[in-house]
């Protein structure tokens, strides 16, 4: 494990409790030596893990501008590499990340952890099945109050849990996309972001994200032609993933609304960070890629790269009533 901060505490209780955990790196001695008094394994630097032949795999956890590099010289060592998103913050890094992992028969997997909650999976069940109809129009919001970051900005922290999820459910990029950054706190990191994606087979999507919120909102929705889903990790395990079989009617220039009460769907209850890290050792046993690989890793950064880019050409434009003064390019890739 490099890095001991508080979500790679996390990891390392899971693959703790599965047996894997043979080392810790960190810069911060205490950290360490309250880790391995609680978990075991070893203390050992980032440089003597890579040349240490039973450590088969390294997950890296650290602050996402190390990201590539430890990830790189990892895999350089032979070892397989699970790293936090996101993967790295350039394109071209990540590109690099996924050709070297396959190049050299290495397992590459990014923790995108909402693609192994169980509530995701039975939503995915449920679209896959035709539950819901034809998806038209997926919302997901991802707000909170903090915590504010100096080197990635709201969209790179939040936005590739809701990306990777909503590029999962549609089985498509996006052919369109539009971004809206705010800037309230500081120049040059936003601190809220409105993504809208537009797919080829015409299905929709909204991101929200926020550091500026007074409370913890973590929702998709997604509308179908037939009924509705909610997935609120907030909620509750027996009404974290509501059907609402709703109709609406249109014939004619007339549109009829018929609600319905919302139906609680039964999901397993397993930790999904437990079943992401669980993953990552099946696919080193048994050879196989991770759901979440660097070619799963860079669809999401082709979405975040593009949305970037788009913001840092969008600021400082200036309107004026009942004109914007911007040339169409800058809100399409």
């Amino acid at each position: 494990m490099i890095g001991c901060g508080a979500w790679g505490k996390n990891l390392i209780r899971c693959f703790a409790e599965l047996n894997c955990l043979g080392a810790v790196a960190d810069h911060h001695s205490a950290t360490v030596a309250e880790i391995l008094a609680r978990y075991g394994g070893q203390a050992l630097s980032f440089e003597q893990i890579l040349v240490k032949p039973s450590i088969q795999a390294v997950a890296i956890a650290t602050q996402p501008s190390g990201h590539y590099d430890l990830a790189k010289r990892a895999l350089l060592s032979g070892k397989h590499v699970f790293v936090e998103k996101p993967v790295a913050l350039e394109l071209r890094q990540a590109e690099e990340l996924a050709a070297l992992a396959q190049h050299l028969g290495l397992r590459l997997m990014i923790g995108h952890i909402l693609r192994f909650h169980p509530a995701f999976a039975r939503l995915q069940s449920l679209i896959a099945t035709g539950a819901i109809g034809r998806v038209l129009r997926l919302e997901a919001n991802r707000k909170n109050l903090g915590a504010i970051r100096s080197e990635e900005d709201v969209l790179w922290c939040l936005g590739p849990h809701d990306i990777s999820i909503i590029l999962a459910l549609v089985g498509a990029e996006p052919s369109e996309l539009h971004v809206v950054g705010g800037y309230h706190l500081r120049q040059g990191i936003a601190d809220t972001v409105t993504l809208h994606l537009a797919f080829p087979a015409g299905e929709r999507a909204q991101v929200n994200l926020s550091w500026l919120h007074p409370f913890k909102e973590h929702r998709l929705t997604v509308i179908g032609s037939e009924a509705m889903v909610v997935l609120d990790d907030g909620a509750p395990w027996e009404r974290k993933l509501l059907l609402y079989p709703h109709i609406v009617n249109v014939a004619e220039g007339a549109t009829a609304t018929i609600r319905a009460e919302p139906i609680p769907l039964e999901i397993e209850q397993h930790e999904p960070l437990k079943l992401e890290c669980q993953h990552f050792i099946n696919c080193i046993v048994h050879g196989c890629e991770p759901i979440t690989n660097g070619e799963e890793g860079l669809r999401v950064m082709r979405v975040l790269a593009g949305a970037s880019a788009m913001m840092k050409r969008g600021r400082g434009l200036r309107t004026t009533p009942g004109r914007v003064n911007a040339p169409h390019h800058l809100f399409n890739v």
